[in-house]
């Protein structure tokens, strides 16, 4: 091959992340339309065979064989009719292909116009080809994490710089109440990559679920290798977000391991996300559990599950209320996102029978078999505490 020629495909193959038969290609078109332009006729359908060795390029007119001239009338500057075809060979049937060489014997001296005609179709073959790597490239990164630099912000929507091609982060997709500066570095979620003619549209999120699974996946060795799980994630951006989930493997404690040690690896993910608060519960097969746990920090006294509406009834005490609904109901809303039932939470009142239930302690509530909708009793903790201030109580009267 040519030193030269062989040194420039190298380059623009690096460069631009194509193939040298992709590059080849191009060097094809541009000169199949320069000859076009200076020798073509109408009804000719040019293609140019390149050689890159000795730097020689023959030119074809290729037609394709249809079988009636009607058929042929559609496009005849790529078709002919059988009939046609047959005067020229007696072999040619439907569907084959005709290459009739048009290569001028004294060699082809393109002018000005057609040259220029070359390195514009050279140039826009590029950018197509460059911009279908993009695409492909960012659409197999979709629902990953990127990092980026804010690059320019228009209003409320931000412009990230990933590098090799520009996202958008639309006010949507942002955290609410984050700020953002030219300059600043920070993680993405790429959401979801279209095709378009000045490059891949790439639409990016902050606030997506997702956002908070991938983080962890970075942070928490035990989910990135698959010993811990994470089975469910709800989330209301730049607030709060619960995360459930699991242990595959005997003796790795799924909580622990998110949480890190004095609480390093969920510290990490909330600083990331600005200060965004962030509750790990257990998940569980078992609804009445899982349910109970989505629901933490409250203490639980029963869950009552009605699986055809798929909606749960869920027993408080009193001063667990607003614990258990959450600031503007943000707990309950989440937890009901979590587990994908429909909460209702009532407050309970400690007496008679179910006193007598709360002694039981929090054991019930492991042993609680899926299915069952009987009434869970609360852990013994709530029970001492609602014995200490009874006790204060009876003291006061006396004295």
């Amino acid at each position: 091959m040519n030193e030269q020629l062989e040194q420039a495909l190298d380059q623009i193959a690096e460069e631009k992340g194509i193939s040298r038969e992709e590059i080849i290609s191009m060097i094809e078109a541009s000169l199949a339309a320069a000859f076009r332009k200076d020798y073509g006729e109408k009804n000719q359908n040019i293609v140019v065979q390149f050689n890159p060795e000795n730097l020689a390029a023959k030119v074809f007119d290729v037609k394709t064989v249809v079988a009636t001239p009607e058929e042929a009338a559609e496009d005849p500057q790529k078709l002919v009719d059988l009939e046609s075809a047959q005067e020229i060979k007696k072999s040619y049937k439907v569907g084959d292909e005709i290459k009739t060489e048009i290569t001028p014997k004294s060699g082809t001296n393109y002018g000005r116009i057609a040259a220029q005609t070359a390195k514009q179709v050279i140039i826009q073959k590029l950018r197509e080809a460059e911009r279908n790597v993009q695409f492909s490239d960012y659409k197999a990164k979709e629902r990953t994490l990127q990092n980026g630099v804010v690059q320019r912000v228009e209003g409320d929507t931000i412009l990230i710089d990933l590098g090799k091609a520009t996202g958008v982060l639309f006010p949507s997709e942002q955290i609410r109440g984050e700020k953002y500066a030219i300059g600043q570095r920070l993680k993405v979620l790429i959401l979801h990559v279209e095709p378009a003619t000045k490059g891949p549209k790439i639409t990016l999120s902050r606030s997506h679920p997702d956002m908070v699974r991938k983080l962890f996946e970075l942070e928490v060795p035990e989910i990135f290798n698959g010993s811990v799980e994470i089975k469910a994630v709800a989330r209301e951006a730049g607030s709060r977000s619960k995360i459930a989930v699991f242990s595959n493997q005997e003796g790795i404690d799924p909580i622990g391991s998110c949480v890190g040690q004095r609480g390093s690896r969920v510290q990490t993910v909330m600083a990331e996300l600005g200060g965004e608060k962030i509750d790990i519960i257990e998940w569980s097969e078992d609804p009445v559990k899982f349910i109970a746990n989505a629901l933490s920090p409250a203490k639980i006294l029963n869950v009552q599950l009605d699986e055809e509406n798929k909606e749960a009834k869920v027993g408080v005490l009193e001063d667990q209320l607003s614990l258990a609904i959450g600031k503007a109901g943000q707990n309950v809303r989440l937890a009901a996102r979590l587990t994908g039932w429909k909460i209702d939470i009532n407050g309970e009142k400690i007496g008679g029978e179910e006193s007598a239930a709360n002694e039981a302690g929090s054991g019930l509530l492991d042993e609680q078999k899926p299915g069952e909708t009987e009434a869970v009793p609360a852990g013994e903790e709530g029970i001492v505490e609602q014995e200490s201030v009874d006790a204060a109580a009876e003291e006061a009267k006396e004295k």
